[in-house]
Parts: C-alpha cells; sequence; structure tokens
C-alpha cells in the first residue's frame, strides 16, 4: 500500500478507518431517509464518546437495528430493547438505545409532514450545503445558529439525543455543511460533487 500524503483535516488521522471515512463520506451530502435516519441515530450514541468508537461499532448498529429502517425501528418492543441491551457491539446505554425507537417514530410523523425525512432536515440549510472556509481545526465551531434551531426542533417533535452540538456534527457528517479545512484535498473535490 503506498503512503498516501494528501493534506487532510486533521481529526482524520493517517490510515483506518477515520481516514476512510473522511476520504469517502464526511461532507457529502446525503439525500436518502433511511442514511439520515442511520446517522441521526449513529451521531446521537457518540454522545459523550469518540466517532471512532462509534464508526468501529457501526456494522453492529446495522444489523441490530435493521439497516436503520426506519418503520422496523419505530416497532422496536420492550422486549427487543432488553435483549439490543446485551449486544456487546452496541453502547449498552439504555436511553441511546431507546432513542432509536423515539427517533424513528418522530422521523415517521415528520416523513408523513414534509414527504421525506431529506426534505425536513435539509430545510434547516434551505435544501443546500453550507459552504465554510476554515483554516484551523480550532476555527470550526462545536455548534452554530443553524443547529441550535435544529435541535430545537427535533426535540419538540419527539427525537432524542439531539442536542445543538449533535446536530452540527451530523450537519457536518450528511453534508448539509462542508467543514473540510480549506487545506484539506476534500475540501474542493467535495465542491465538485455538489455540481453534479
Amino acid at each position: 500500500m503506498r503512503e498516501d500524503n494528501r493534506p487532510r483535516c486533521g481529526w482524520a488521522g493517517s490510515a483506518g478507518s477515520m481516514r476512510d471515512y473522511h476520504d469517502s463520506e464526511w461532507g457529502v451530502p446525503l439525500r436518502d431517509d433511511q442514511a439520515l435516519f442511520e446517522f441521526l441515530c449513529l451521531e446521537g450514541a457518540q454522545a459523550g464518546l469518540s466517532w471512532r468508537t462509534v464508526l468501529n461499532k457501526r456494522d453492529n448498529y446495522r444489523r441490530a437495528f435493521a439497516a436503520f429502517d426506519i418503520a422496523r425501528c419505530a416497532r422496536l418492543t420492550d422486549r427487543r430493547i432488553e435483549l439490543l441491551l446485551t449486544d456487546a457491539g452496541l453502547i449498552r446505554n439504555r436511553m441511546k438505545i431507546t432513542s432509536v425507537r423515539d427517533n424513528a417514530r418522530a422521523a415517521l410523523a415528520a416523513i408523513d409532514e414534509y414527504g421525506s425525512l431529506d426534505k425536513y432536515l435539509w430545510s434547516f440549510v434551505d435544501g443546500k450545503p453550507i459552504r465554510n472556509a476554515w483554516r484551523a481545526m480550532k476555527d470550526v465551531p462545536a455548534k452554530t445558529e443553524v443547529s441550535d434551531r435544529m435541535s430545537k426542533a427535533l426535540a419538540k417533535r419527539g427525537f432524542r439525543f439531539v442536542g445543538s452540538t449533535i446536530c452540527y456534527a451530523f450537519m457536518q457528517a450528511t453534508g448539509m455543511v462542508n467543514d473540510h479545512l480549506v487545506t484539506c484535498f476534500r475540501y474542493n473535490a467535495r465542491a465538485k460533487e455538489r455540481k453534479t
């Protein structure tokens, strides 16, 4: 394997799953309801932990939660949740696991009202990504006025683990904001993808 010396955001690391995630997923606009729901739940699972921990458990989460099929997650029984709490492949926090069911039910209500989860969530950025121009990791905010607004709206609808910081991380991950540093090779690549 050849050494890859392309400039990246500082959190991406030099190799492994975090770099692969940074290079291929983070910041790419995501419009699929099921994938958006997955990221919303995984960002909530991350609360108080590192993204690397969640990323390394993502396949286990997909298995446990039927690939984040929203309707199936909404039908999770209390008994199934108890079983999931014994699954070592998950973050075994009762509130976080139960939040997947709560979020699925809230997502279905939003889909009924807006036609899709995509339309609802992207409405917070007027349907198009916000393009920032950060030069250093210390400049990237943990939350913004937009994530504050999203957080309050989601919580009012019954979503759980949707604090402003979690919402901003969700927006970054799903390409609602481009927070790649201007020195990162993905900054301009991300802009090109948006035009296609």
